[in-house]
């Protein structure tokens, strides 16, 4: 059964708020998949978990053609970065037919509340490029990187693109605005990985999905730009918020279950 007009356009609603959000920092999954699984309970979770990656994808493909016309790309750390988290996301989502996942959200949130309060307390971090990686080191790092977060996204998901901007921060001295706009290309790699696994299971409502995609897509194109106009202090904070925001939604799920 087609979903009727209104539950479409609220969830178009939903998914122009994740374009924004996941533009800037990440973390739109926060509110496009909860959105869906309550608007759409009759389907199979895995359907609307695969719906929501066509939104996600064409979202973060404009952010990050939009983010390298503005900020220069490491195309040699990136490249490599982007094709082993492809492969790692698309085991990821092979695991996950195979594996419960429901371990990963107490570990997740461990993970976010030490993330939370170590920005918090280092007002500098992110603020400013940092060159004191060799080429050599800053390859493996991307690498090892790209093969735990990309599993981790076709295994988990949420908080992806966040765990991407805080290690391209942390792991190569990458100012926030850098980071991601690096982070939006491996982003990419792991959603269509995702997706294309999705796909070939049958596992996509595009009547909803392209609607959906349409939304992501302005609220990806407002994002940028105002991530590019206020720079690393805006993008930090609104970091912070984010992380916050993974953070209480992760908690909330854990007492409630």
């Amino acid at each position: 059964m087609t979903p009727d007009t209104i539950t479409v356009l609220t969830l178009c609603f939903f998914s122009f708020l994740a374009g924004f959000i996941d533009s800037i920092v990440g973390g739109g999954g926060l509110v496009q998949t909860p959105a869906i699984l309550f608007s759409l309970p009759q389907y199979p979770i895995p359907t609307l978990l695969g719906t929501t990656k066509i939104p996600s994808a064409v979202g973060t493909l404009l952010s990050a053609v939009q983010y390298s016309r503005r900020v220069t790309i490491h195309w040699s750390l990136l490249l490599p970065m982007a094709i082993t988290a492809f492969g790692a996301a698309l085991t990821g989502s092979w695991t996950l037919t195979h594996v419960p996942n429901t371990f990963m959200r107490p570990l997740a949130l461990v993970i976010l509340i030490t993330i939370f309060i170590y920005t918090l307390l280092k007002p500098e971090f992110g603020q400013h490029v940092e060159r004191t990686i060799n080429h050599r080191q800053q390859l493996i790092r991307v690498v090892l990187m790209a093969i735990v977060i990309g599993f981790y996204d076709g295994f988990f998901g949420p908080g992806t693109g966040s765990f991407l901007v805080l290690g391209l921060v942390s792991l190569l001295g990458f100012d926030f605005l850098r980071a991601s706009a690096h982070a939006k290309w491996v982003n990419l790699a792991t959603n269509l990985a995702s997706l294309c696994f999705f796909v070939s299971k049958g596992m996509v409502l595009f009547a909803v999905a392209i609607p959906m995609a349409i939304a992501n897509l302005l609220g990806s194109f407002l994002g940028v730009r105002l991530a590019l106009l206020k720079g690393n202090g805006f993008i930090r904070v609104f970091f912070l918020c984010v992380i916050a925001a993974t953070i209480l939604r992760f908690a909330y799920d854990l007492l409630r279950s």
